[in-house]
């Protein structure tokens, strides 16, 4: 039977719409950098199942997916990442079982679990030589010689993670073995008590390519070690560093050695007791500073902030969190030499206000995310806020962190909305003094994503009758919220993938069930 005129025509249509894979890679790359989640492409037809296969990098294995393995392995044949850290059971078993697979890793997660999994890192490392990322962060217990084994089984690694141990046992009566990551360019030691002057001396001597080190509460590391360290180094970009709590000062060698670093384009010196000296001499050399982090810093002064800051103009991200001598008017000076500046914190300045806020937002043009934190935003000042509200909306605002801030009123947030249409993430926890405000920041703010009201005990939200559509993530913990503003939720925030309520006292299942039925997209809801 000769096909109809139309059904000619529909194959003609299909015909001028088809697009090569090639193409098409490239359009769904697109989607999701905006769009993370594959799910909706994946189900269009199985050409773009194939390619969103071939799309997937990354995976997250947990124990219920251990038996489909080799389904997940064959069907996703461009995986280089796995990610581990939500595997509680026999972690050396699960890396044996996955050595079996010709897979080509070349990131690892092995995060918050008891400890490093000896016999499975062997086993892995046999099969897979082509690691070049390991993250074993938080771990509950760390051995002095579990560095030698990852550089023994992995010594192409370029990326070493091994951060925030619970507890880390030493062994001094063993000589430990040459550390030999030849190729190493980011590691991160931070809270590792046993490693001393020798060991990092080691490390910066023979890790050539080394480009940024992050060494936090370090006891065992003195400021002349790190000198010494610089020295043979002197091409690092990075260096985060800090030991007991102000316990040693800053020393000329130390200072000397830092400013001929002359790559260095980031320096933490988080609660590091620094001086006026050293600033003045990182001005003078004029290092190219694009990241600065002096949070709880003591020993300096503004005098050296201001020196500093007057001459390295190139700052992009700027921590200056629990100063304690910080207020208005210095933030307003400072603030005219922060042209490039993208992110700052101010968190712990308790003398900050509204004013402060403002003169960032308003010198700072590349601005995107600030940090407010337990400062007195909302007090009244000597300048009424709404006279410096003299220039237009900032589209490039997109994080906000005012939480703890416990003179925020409706009236601050509305005012801070309207003037950052594009907010993505917007934290207001504890602040006490919010009420009905949140229904007109929400739409002033549409493309909010990620919203924390937690410990907001007045906060309101049965005043929505509007849809927020790409809001994911609401944290409604410790709030008044009941089962009418979940009824509101269900309504206004279908796409919502997380939903926190931890201590909702006023909350039933009634009210959880108006959520399930209408969020259809929720991953996550959390009690108490």
């Amino acid at each position: 039977m000769a096909e109809s005129s139309q059904a000619k025509r529909r194959k003609t249509m299909l015909a001028d719409l088809y697009l090569p894979n090639e193409c098409w890679e490239y359009i769904i790359t697109f989607h999701i950098d905006h769009n993370p989640s594959m799910k909706s492409l994946s189900i269009v037809s199985k050409q773009f199942l194939s390619i969103t296969n071939r799309l997937r990098f990354s995976f997250t294995l947990c124990y219920q997916t251990v038996p489909f393995l080799p389904l997940l392995f064959g069907r996703f044949t461009n995986l280089n990442s796995l990610n581990l850290t939500s595997f509680y059971c026999n972690l050396d078993g699960l890396l044996r079982q996955i050595s079996c697979f010709p897979l080509k890793l070349t990131s690892l997660n092995l995060s918050n679990h008891n400890n490093i999994p000896t016999d499975g890192m062997r086993a892995f490392s046999k099969k897979i030589t082509t690691l070049t990322s390991l993250t074993c962060s938080n771990m509950k217990s760390i051995n002095s010689t579990d560095i030698f084994l990852i550089s023994d089984c992995f010594p192409l690694l370029e990326v070493l993670d091994l951060s925030d141990p619970h507890h880390c046992e030493e062994y001094k009566e063993v000589e430990p073995p040459l550390l030999i990551l030849s190729k190493l360019r980011k590691v991160n030691l931070s809270r590792h008590h046993y490693i001393d002057d020798k060991l990092i001396f080691h490390l910066f001597k023979n890790c050539k390519f080394l480009e940024k080190a992050i060494m936090l509460m370090c006891f065992g590391i003195t400021f002349d070690g790190i000198g010494s360290a610089l020295r043979e180094r002197p091409t690092l970009k990075s260096l985060s560093f800090s030991n007991a709590y102000f316990a040693t000062s800053i020393t000329s060698y130390f200072i000397s050695s830092l400013v001929s670093s002359k790559s260095l384009t980031c320096l933490d010196l988080t609660s590091s007791n620094i001086s006026n000296e050293l600033l003045y001499s990182i001005a003078r050399e004029g290092l190219p500073l694009t990241r600065l982090c002096l949070q709880s810093c003591k020993g300096y002064s503004y005098d050296g902030l201001f020196c500093l800051l007057s001459k390295c103009r190139h700052i992009q991200h700027l921590d200056l969190g629990v100063t304690d001598f910080l207020n208005d008017q210095h933030v307003v000076e400072l603030s005219l030499f922060l042209r490039e500046l993208e992110s700052i914190n101010l968190s712990n300045c308790c003398k900050l206000t509204v004013s402060a806020f403002f003169a960032v937002v308003k010198n700072c043009p590349s601005l995107s995310d600030i940090k407010m934190e337990l400062t007195s935003i909302g007090k009244k000042s000597p300048e009424s806020s709404k006279s410096l509200i003299d220039f237009t909306a900032r589209p490039q605002l997109k994080y906000l962190c005012l939480a703890h801030n416990q003179w925020l009123t409706d009236e601050n947030i509305i005012m801070f909305a309207s003037i950052s249409p594009n907010l993505q993430l917007l934290n207001l926890s504890s602040c006490r003094g919010i009420e009905d405000g949140i229904a007109q920041v929400l739409r002033l703010c549409p493309n909010i994503r990620h919203f924390n009201l937690s410990y907001c005990s007045r906060v309101k939200l049965q005043e929505l009758n509007f849809e927020v559509l790409k809001l994911e993530v609401l944290n409604l913990s410790y709030t008044n919220v009941d089962d009418q503003t979940l009824y509101v939720i269900s309504k206004s925030f279908r796409g919502l993938l997380q939903l926190l309520l931890e201590y909702c006292t006023n909350v039933t299942k009634m009210g959880a069930k108006h959520v399930v039925e209408n969020c259809t997209e929720l991953r996550l809801i959390k009690f108490s």
